[in-house]
C-alpha cells in the first residue's frame, strides 16, 4: 500500500523503526483501558508486535494498523488502519492516538481516509468497527464517520463485550 495523504496527516506502513513509538502508545493509560494491554513493555516486545501484528498483516491481506504523522514534521501521532480478525466477517477499522494528539481530528481524518482507500482501491464494500462500550470519544468518531451501531459482542482477548458497528458504502 502506497502512503495516504490527507491535508494534514500521512498515513504508511510500519517498519521496525517505529518500535519506540509503538512502546509508548501501547503503555499509554488510554490504549491499555480503551482497546487492550499488549503487554508490550519493551523495545524487543514492540518489534515482535510490529512483526506479529501489523507486518504479519500487511504480507497476508495486503493492508493492517499503520503509523500516522504530521505531514508538516514527519512528528509520528497514533495508528489507523484496517484489521483482519478471525471473529468477524469484515474488516475493521482500528485506530489509537497519543493523548496529547488527542481532540485535534486526526483520528477522524485518517479513518475518513482508510476508508476511502479501502472503498476505491480496495474494492471492500463493508467495514465494521469494534470499541469498548465505555469509549465516548471512539463512538462519536465512527457515528461521524457514517458507522452504524449494530449489537455488543463479545470478542476473544476483551475481558468485556465490544460495540459493534457497520459502515456500508
Amino acid at each position: 500500500m502506497p502512503p495516504i495523504e490527507t491535508e494534514r496527516l500521512r498515513i504508511e506502513r510500519f517498519t521496525l523503526d517505529d518500535a519506540g513509538f509503538v512502546l509508548e502508545l501501547l503503555n499509554e493509560p488510554d490504549f491499555i483501558e480503551n482497546i487492550a494491554d499488549k503487554g508490550v513493555r519493551d523495545i524487543a516486545g514492540a518489534e515482535a508486535y510490529l512483526r506479529d501484528g501489523p507486518m504479519a498483516m500487511y504480507a497476508s491481506h495486503g493492508h493492517g494498523l499503520c503509523m500516522v504523522r504530521l505531514k508538516q514534521d514527519g512528528e509520528p501521532v497514533g495508528m489507523c488502519g484496517l484489521i483482519r480478525r478471525d471473529t468477524l466477517d469484515y474488516p475493521d477499522i482500528g485506530y489509537a492516538f497519543l493523548k496529547r494528539h488527542h481532540g485535534r481530528g486526526y483520528a477522524s481524518e485518517s479513518c475518513a481516509a482508510v476508508l476511502e482507500h479501502a472503498r476505491r482501491q480496495l474494492d471492500m464494500a463493508r467495514i465494521v468497527a469494534i470499541t469498548a462500550p465505555r469509549n465516548a470519544a471512539s463512538i462519536r468518531v465512527l457515528e461521524k464517520l457514517g458507522f452504524r451501531f449494530e449489537a455488543e459482542m463479545s470478542i476473544p482477548g476483551y475481558s468485556e463485550p465490544s460495540r459493534y458497528f457497520i459502515s456500508d458504502p
